[in-house]
């Protein structure tokens, strides 16, 4: 197959990219069910935008730096903040809806760590309504095709240039490539790399694995974001929303803890210190069967039934009601804030090859605040379709290299397999090793036997065994979980210091020379510092 334009991935990026480049032929080739299988549609909160004459893009600006650590890339931080506004109007044009006020505005509730209450919403399910309208009107556009249960296993590059994808069919196991003009990554993050996590089950980071092996750069991969609030024993997400609308934290005392940490916040501190306060409170025999009470009895019965809908629902289901009674969550990992470096045209260091939504570092710094990421995705992936276009129209060469042999060895190493372990369980013992050495609180000697255990399950790859195309899917996740595993590692054992999400118990204090960013390449570590 040959496209002029080649997205992968299948959620609010991937969605918004396409709509950009509509008068290009399109491929979107998604490792799941296109609008169903990634997290925007799972998102619940919100999409922060300045729309009040009382707030500001400065401070929406001055937000988001202070939130992530102060080393997200000030350019990109801009960009968000000055689109955010242009895109949230475009997708009420292309049919998704939002709350609004009596009085006909976009109503905007408060979330954690903004000065103001600038984040947009539709209820407690925002991504849903924002994948129904981007669906809606990509539609009506032919030229755009998309391939669903497809997993990208690796980029075609040749000479530091994309010329697109080798895929895996995860209904009949075909081996194909996809060859383009430009490709663009819309894979979303790895929460799968955690035993507990709010992602869904195809978020195993691909898109960081994949484009690392050709040689892409990657920054800040020791920045996973857990997300305070999630169901306890399954991580499903407690959307922030429930604590902008008033929800109270208390532990098993009846104590509300959140005072301890930041006296002025509250529960709408940022969610890196919610995270680790939640986190020590269980740890330090304060919590209540494995989290703490999030409480929302004392508002008006009608707020929670509109506003928190989907929560309410999703509590009864448990047999909760949460009008009556408190919640139970713990943190779930949720978001990563590393990624592939890109410039404000989202372009990487490897030519032909684009990257938008979670798939990208740099934006959010150490730590994402909550409605910044569907506008992220909105933002762009509006900007990645638009380069990806531009540069399709500006090329001269038409060039398609042989890959016979990549083919070739791919198959060689699948038949080369032969032992008589499966795939899922060297998967469960690496979400073990990360939720016990690489989550919410690390240290040197726990970052080091992780690394020693990841290397352990590496060498074991070539005993795997597999019986269908579920097996072979698993393995190749299974080879991209441990690439992130290790990169995320590698770059928290570089990081002597604690700042936004990622915290080290044997370097606590924040540290102005490590004011910058953690760049990884191909064997290659360094740190780049931020004047």
């Amino acid at each position: 197959m040959e496209t002029d334009i080649l997205i992968i991935g299948g959620g609010g990026a991937a969605a918004r990219a396409a709509i950009e480049c509509r008068n290009k032929n399109v491929v979107i080739a998604v490792k799941g069910l296109f609008g169903k299988s990634g997290c925007t549609v799972m998102a619940e909160g919100g999409y922060n935008a300045v729309f009040n004459p009382k707030d500001s893009f400065e401070k929406h600006f001055y937000d988001t730096l202070k939130g992530g650590g102060y080393i997200n890339n000030p350019k990109l931080v801009e960009i968000l903040v000055k689109n955010a506004p242009k895109e949230l109007i475009n997708l009420e044009k292309f049919g998704a809806l939002f709350d609004r006020t009596e009085d006909g505005f976009i109503a905007q509730r408060p979330f954690g760590g903004q000065s103001f209450n600038r984040t947009c919403y539709c209820g407690d399910r925002t991504g849903h309504e924002i994948m129904r309208g981007l669906m809606e009107y990509l539609s009506k556009f032919e030229r755009i095709k998309i391939l669903e249960e497809v997993m990208a296993i690796k980029l075609i590059v040749e000479d530091n240039r994309c010329y697109g994808a080798i895929f895996l069919d995860l209904i009949s196991g075909n081996i194909f490539p996809i060859f383009a003009k430009a490709t663009i990554l819309a894979t979303g993050g790895a929460g799968q790399l955690y035993p507990i996590t709010s992602n869904p089950i195809q978020k195993t980071g691909d898109g960081f694995a994949i484009a690392y092996n050709e040689g892409a750069e990657l920054i800040d991969m020791e920045m996973v974001q857990f997300h305070p609030t999630g169901m306890v024993g399954t991580g499903i997400l407690v959307t922030e929303a429930v604590r902008g609308e008033g929800g109270i934290l208390y532990n098993k005392n009846k104590e509300r803890f959140m005072a301890r940490y930041d006296k002025e916040k509250m529960e709408l501190s940022t969610r890196d210190v919610v995270a680790r306060a939640i986190y020590r409170e269980i740890k330090e025999g304060r919590g209540v069967n494995g989290g703490v009470y999030l409480d929302v009895s004392h508002l008006p019965k009608e707020v929670i039934e509109k506003k928190l809908e989907t929560m309410y629902k999703q509590f009864l289901r448990f047999g909760i009601d949460i009008r009556k009674e408190p919640m139970i969550v713990s943190p779930t990992a949720h978001h990563f804030m590393g990624g592939l470096k890109i410039n404000e045209k989202c372009e990487t260091n490897i030519k032909g090859l684009f990257a938008c939504g979670e798939v990208a570092g740099g934006i959010h710094g150490a730590n994402r605040l909550g409605g910044n990421a569907l506008a992220d995705t909105q933002v762009f992936g509006a900007i990645a379709g638009r380069s990806a276009k531009e540069f399709v129209e500006e090329l001269s060469e038409k060039t398609v290299p042989n890959i016979g042999e990549e083919i070739f060895n791919i198959w060689e190493e699948i038949e080369g397999l032969s032992g008589n372990i499966t795939p899922y369980n060297l998967i469960d013992e690496l979400k073990k090793t990360m939720w016990e050495y690489v989550s919410i609180i690390r240290n040197e000697d726990g970052l080091k036997k992780a690394l020693k255990k990841f290397n352990e399950i590496e060498k074991n790859l070539s005993e795997i065994k597999i019986h269908g195309v579920v097996d072979l899917k698993n393995y190749f996740e299974l080879k991209n979980m441990l690439t992130v595993a290790k990169l995320i590692t590698k770059s928290a054992i570089y990081r002597k210091e604690s700042r936004g999400a990622h915290y080290r118990e044997d370097f606590p204090e924040t540290k102005d020379e490590w004011k910058g960013n953690i760049i990884i390449q191909k064997d290659k570590i360094c740190f780049k510092k931020i004047i």
